[in-house]
């Protein structure tokens, strides 16, 4: 299935039906009079959050939802159907922003969660209920109202434990490969990963939803690339795995690798640069052990952080990170 995080589609409720011009005229019935009904109301459109979709890319293929509209009214005061609702199943972290994008009308960030989108336009009144005491045989009737319609941007954010960055090619792919049951493209360069890829890490006693974000360029958060398509993902994780290349020429390397990532994300904001950080350098089957430990210490020197030097290649320090992760679990840190 292909990866879609976000799709402009266009919503238009039911109108509501018009009331009935109408008179009795059953047989020795002494007086008739007016008995049009009223019109059936349009539908309305809701979004729905639910757990079996992971992309937006049914939006592709279809930009226009319309509701139902209301029946019209008819004689003896019968009310016209009611338009049936229309529900757009979306998946749980989806955002409904206005056509600007300035404006968010809803973040669906829980399972069943249902927003109103659009309503559907009431019924017009039959001629019934404009009879007066000197208006016996009115012939006025009331046209339904139209219906709400609406251009919206939809932008999902992915619901993750932990997601994985870095610069292109720092291992991530791999590393998420090896961790959980995901199968994503791997090769030896850069941009390999063009999509968010989604993995599930499991224990015993619980799982840990793990995201690949593609890999990220010096001025992301400006909009360089996709940056800011991708670093809005990083929004709903909860803890972040930095990855970087540990088989750099230079020890400064490494640092510099590690502060551009870093730069765009206090750049980017929106509460993510105080979001818990692991530092794993990736790659170590490359370089021999006095390299490693001098630079898991120059990195442990310069973050504060958790650092973890491994090999995805070879399973080397994989099980030393599982534990870590482990024990956020037990911790609830995530």
């Amino acid at each position: 299935m292909k990866f879609l995080d976000e799709s402009k589609i266009y919503l238009k409720a039911g109108d509501g039906g018009p009331g009935c011009v109408s008179f009795r005229r059953e047989k020795y019935i002494e007086f008739g009079g007016p008995d049009g009904g009223d019109g059936g109301k349009g539908g309305n459109i809701y979004f729905k959050a639910v757990e079996n979709l992971n992309t937006l890319i049914d939006f592709r293929y279809k930009q226009h939802f319309k509701a139902e509209s209301g029946k019209n009214g008819s004689g003896k005061n019968r009310t016209g159907h009611n338009g049936k609702d229309l529900v757009i199943k979306v998946p749980i972290g989806t955002v409904v922003m206005s056509e600007d994008k300035k404006f968010i009308y809803k973040d669906l960030s829980k399972r069943k969660e249902i927003f109103l989108a659009v309503q559907g336009g009431i019924g017009g009144k039959g001629n019934s209920k404009y009879k007066t005491s000197t208006n016996q045989a009115p012939r006025s009737f009331q046209k339904g109202k139209i219906g709400e319609e609406l251009w919206v941007w939809l932008r999902l954010k992915l619901i993750a434990d932990i997601g994985f960055l870095g610069l292109p090619n720092a291992g991530k792919s791999t590393l998420l490969s090896v961790l959980s049951n995901a199968k994503p493209k791997i090769a030896n360069y850069p941009f390999t990963t063009t999509t968010p890829q989604l993995g599930l890490l499991r224990f015993d006693f619980g799982d840990l939803v793990l995201a690949d974000l593609p890999g990220l360029v010096k001025g992301a958060a400006d909009g360089v690339g996709l940056g800011l398509k991708f670093l809005a993902h990083i929004e709903r994780c909860r803890t972040l795995i930095h990855i970087c290349d540990i088989s750099a020429k230079k020890d400064e390397d490494i640092i510099e690798s590690y502060e551009i990532i870093r730069n765009e994300i206090n750049n980017y904001g929106k509460k993510i640069s105080s979001k818990k950080e692991v530092i794993v350098l990736s790659k170590s089957d490359l370089v021999d052990k006095d390299v490693i430990k001098r630079r898991v210490d120059l990195m442990k020197e310069k973050t504060n952080a958790e650092v973890f030097s491994l090999s995805s290649a070879t399973n080397i320090g994989i099980k030393a990170l599982r534990l870590y992760l482990q024990g956020l679990i037990n911790d609830k840190v995530i």
